[in-house]
């Protein structure tokens, strides 16, 4: 399995893009700005997104790139999401306001994009390629993504907080290879932190108490200009884990 980081920061700057995860060339995981650097061939291959929840740092190139693929595409690309998240990027996004309906354009018949419901618990094969939804702690309805094939694991903890979902589906599994989750503050921010449902160091350390696995965790969604504090913080609290802060452009193969 290969894994490309388009985007990994929790806000933008000069080489800072927002979440986007990119598995083989036909599947995004969130379609945060990191996108907007793939080349345009790249884009049309992309038949598959996985949203993990509608905040608009993980949304918010879908429909540049519909707009962008629009005159190249053969068979409608599947965008798979919450039924929630699904209606709220259809009446708020899709809405012909903010941007055009593109689940009925060029035409109702012979749409760009279709929608698929995947809820919390469900699993969507691919191939080989196994995604599987479980849910999380965050400010609005939002999963983290379990993706498995022959060949390994990773998982991608969507945004979110305190939990026990995803760390008791995560020990039901034999081998996590990867695990990327978010911590978007200092713990200076442990207050912002609870209120909008993101880990800070102390929230996660006390969290990957709960994890029997071992992988290799990279540490995602900093805020720009945080990461390497975040990391040391990280570091001092969770001594006995292999920790590592993501960057965009990191690839990785599993």
């Amino acid at each position: 399995m290969d894994i490309r980081v388009l985007g990994c920061s929790g806000g933008v700057s000069l080489g800072n893009r927002t979440t986007s995860f990119m598995v083989g060339d036909d599947v995004l995981i969130d379609a945060g700005s990191g996108v907007g650097d793939l080349t345009l061939d790249e884009m049309s291959l992309i038949r598959h997104i996985f949203i993990t929840h509608t905040h608009l740092d993980h949304i918010h190139c879908i429909p540049l790139l519909l707009d962008t693929i629009f005159d190249t595409v053969t068979e409608p690309l599947v965008l798979h999401g919450s039924s929630v998240a699904l209606q709220a990027i259809q009446d708020h996004l899709f809405n012909g306001v903010i941007w055009p309906d593109f689940t009925v354009l060029p035409s109702a018949d012979n749409p760009v994009v279709i929608y698929d419901v995947l809820e919390a618990g469900e699993s969507f094969q691919l191939g080989d390629l196994n995604i599987e939804a479980v849910e999380v702690n965050h400010i609005v309805p939002t999963v983290a993504y379990i993706v498995s094939d022959s060949d390994g694991c990773f998982v991608y903890s969507g945004d979110t907080s305190t939990n026990d979902s995803l760390w008791s589906a995560l020990n039901d599994l034999e081998k996590v290879d990867l695990l990327i989750v978010e911590t978007a503050f200092t713990n200076s921010d442990m207050e912002l932190c609870r209120k909008s449902k993101h880990y800070c160091p102390q929230s996660l350390a006390e969290d990957l108490n709960k994890l029997k696995l071992r992988p290799d965790i990279y540490l995602t969604h900093a805020k720009p200009g945080e990461a390497e504090q975040i990391l040391q913080e990280c570091i001092e609290l969770i001594p006995d884990r292999n920790l590592f802060q993501l960057y965009g452009g990191q690839r990785f193969k599993i």
